[in-house]
């Protein structure tokens, strides 16, 4: 799999995964939002800090990886990703996500990395644990249209980026 930076270009491959209620399931309702409010969950492309994510082998698009620096500059940043239904199971979000999570420690100085996911989503429950990333709470968040699911709240995660290392140095 290649990682490159989303430019404007990929947004219709971007918001199509919009489209896919399998995609959607642990995000809200399949389809784009009528305003652009959250771009860190909805990127069109070029914003800093996303990448595009296609198989080597016919360059087809499998989704994007998208590491945000905090705006602080405190030295964290939030990891997520989204990937088509198709590709699921195949270690790509494993993939992916160590590969922006070494580009974040390298050239961003990232100390911390958080990430959320909701209690029912195991498949990035997993790939969190598989990353080193440690469980620090879990939060019943009050959603004007609740997801199935949501009941049994959304978890948040931390990585300190000296512990990855030490994972992953190992490996």
């Amino acid at each position: 799999m290649t990682l490159t930076p989303a430019s404007p270009d990929d947004g219709p491959e971007l918001a199509s995964l919009e489209f896919d209620a399998e995609v959607m399931r642990f995000l809200g309702p399949p389809g784009l939002p009528e305003d652009d409010s959250a771009p860190f969950l909805r990127p069109r492309g070029g914003e800093p800090g996303i990448w595009t994510a296609r198989l080597r082998s016919d360059c087809s698009f499998v989704g994007w990886f998208a590491l945000i620096a905090a705006e602080d500059r405190s030295g964290t940043a939030e990891l997520g990703y989204r990937l088509r239904s198709a590709d699921w199971g195949r270690g790509l979000a494993t993939e992916g996500a160590t590969a922006v999570l070494q580009h974040g420690i390298a050239t961003m100085g990232l100390t911390r990395v958080r990430a959320t996911t909701m209690t029912v989503n195991t498949g990035s429950r997993r790939v969190l644990d598989k990353l080193g990333f440690v469980h620090v709470e879990t939060r019943h968040l009050d959603w004007p249209a609740p997801l199935p699911g949501s009941e049994k709240g959304d978890m948040f995660y931390e990585l300190d980026t000296r512990r990855y290392r030490e994972i992953h140095s190992q490996q």
